[in-house]
């Protein structure tokens, strides 16, 4: 597996990393065949949320990993806070964050969380109140670092105003078909296409400068919750070229399009959340995947771009 050291956060995680999201569905000896089949394929990074199954994914995972027999202090465990959908409203009060990891402990079953992210932008947020509540975590050894997710550069730069912590994650959606992360720069200044509009503030462009690290959700999503693009009928000329390079790779056309986010030089993470066991060692495949420029590039075009 292909590791990564995170400036101001933790060394040696895994570039692929298991989202937990779709974990309740299963028994708890389901989760650990999930959890053990990720960890043997290298990945050491277990990512969750409050609001994924309204906290049963952090419950399952903390239910089947002492069946694994990994230790706790050699995987990397991270959660977010904020999506408050009982309430339908996004909430970074200093109250909600606390409780909220107060809440992830106990479900989890850990003394600390290696990483606790900021879940989309509280219209309402106080940076003073989450710097209260980054300290106060910190202070008590509850998390270890701290990022955000789905955020743009400007908000990120009013917490950083406040919030001494060093923000090490951005986690935010890419893929070869939700490619808008990297669009707006080949296609700026031209009116004919929509590819040109710029939908984060350059966010990938700001968290290379500031040593932020890019996790890619749906990394084989097309649209926000569309499904999967892989062997889709209404992605024939990205598949045909997936098919070209697996082939050649001798893997599956998954780990291909996890490759290409791998490959991009901003040393991004890529978050899959297949449950089945075949499907996490197909897609770990991605690492030994050899793209060239050429090839990236020819990956991209089939995804239904263009060159300006």
């Amino acid at each position: 597996m292909k590791t990564l050291n995170i400036v101001n956060g933790p060394q040696n995680v895994s570039a692929i990393i298991q989202g937990c999201m779709r974990m309740p569905a299963l028994s708890k000896e389901d989760a650990a065949n999930v959890i053990c089949t990720a960890y043997e394929c290298g990945i050491n990074f277990f990512d969750h949320a409050t609001c994924y199954g309204n906290g049963e994914a952090e419950e399952r995972f903390s239910q089947a990993l002492p069946l694994t027999g990994i230790r706790r202090e050699d995987i990397f465990i991270q959660s977010k806070c904020g999506l408050c959908f009982d309430r339908n409203e996004f909430d970074w009060t200093k109250e909600n964050i606390l409780s909220s990891v107060d809440d992830s402990l106990r479900r989890l079953n850990v003394e600390y969380l290696d990483a606790l992210l900021l879940h989309r932008p509280d219209l309402l947020f106080d940076p003073e109140e989450v710097a209260e509540a980054f300290d106060t975590l910190e202070r008590e050894g509850k998390v270890r670092c701290f990022g955000i997710s789905n955020l743009m550069p400007m908000q990120i730069e009013l917490l950083k105003k406040y919030v001494k912590q060093p923000l090490v994650f951005n986690q935010v959606q890419f893929s070869l078909e939700q490619s808008q992360l990297i669009d707006q720069a080949l296609y700026m200044n031209n009116k004919t296409t929509e590819f040109s509009i710029n939908r984060d503030g350059s966010a990938l462009d700001y968290c290379r400068l500031n040593d932020i690290t890019i996790q890619a959700w749906s990394p084989l999503q097309f649209g926000m919750f569309g499904g999967t693009f892989i062997d889709n009928p209404d992605f024939l000329e990205l598949n045909k070229a997936l098919a070209e390079i697996a082939e050649r790779e001798n893997v599956s056309k998954a780990a291909v399009a996890i490759a290409w986010i791998l490959r991009h030089p901003a040393k991004m993470q890529a978050i899959i959340g297949t449950m089945n066991p075949e499907h996490i060692k197909d897609t770990c495949e991605a690492v030994k995947v050899k793209l060239s420029h050429h090839d990236w590039y020819e990956l991209y075009l089939a995804s239904g771009k263009f060159l300006p």
